[in-house]
């Protein structure tokens, strides 16, 4: 079987009915649910950049021409020093196919390529194994445990960090 045709482009209009079941459907988004949101509010973040802003920005990964879900980069900072924390969300048809990691290791390539970034980081819950192999798949590298970081359903929960780094070794199989 050959690897899917998965291709990462601008946020587009028709998106935005995607983005708004992520922020309306009770786990849609999986673990990332934290609750009813304003369905609104995609549609004016894309009014005013098209998703596209210099601190935070979002994309379309797309398979076979189909929108599968997206993926999301915003800046961080340490001291002076500025970095990329991303994000995907994919819809529950396209999980558990390769597509994610595949999506996370073009989007490290893109923002390496496009932007002076040394370090890209991702964050996830202990609980997410899928999410876990993919970004070890994507080349990123876990760090360690961020403890009581995230409340969600209720109660506050660890977090994991992983990052990759500019010089990192390319993940074998892209």
């Amino acid at each position: 079987m050959s690897a899917p045709d998965i291709r990462l482009r601008p946020v587009a209009e028709d998106d935005l009915v995607m983005f708004r079941r992520f922020v309306t459907e009770p786990g849609l988004i999986g673990l990332d649910w934290t609750g009813f949101r304003d369905a609104q509010a995609p549609a004016r973040r894309y009014a005013t950049d098209g998703y596209l802003g210099e601190d935070d920005s979002r994309i379309i990964v797309e398979v076979d021409g189909t929108a599968a879900g997206f993926m999301s980069w915003s800046a961080q900072g340490f001291g002076v020093s500025r970095y990329w924390e991303i994000g995907i969300a994919l819809l529950p048809d396209w999980r558990g196919r390769g597509i994610g990691w595949r999506a996370q290791a073009m989007l490290c390539d893109y923002l390496f390529t496009h932007t002076p970034a040394e370090r890209i980081q991702a964050a996830t819950h202990p609980e997410n194994i899928a999410e876990q192999k993919s970004l070890v798949k994507a080349g990123f590298t876990l760090e360690g445990v961020m403890r009581a970081v995230e409340f969600r359903a209720g109660r506050w929960r660890d977090g994991w960090m992983y990052s990759r780094l500019r010089n990192d070794p390319p993940p074998p199989g892209l």
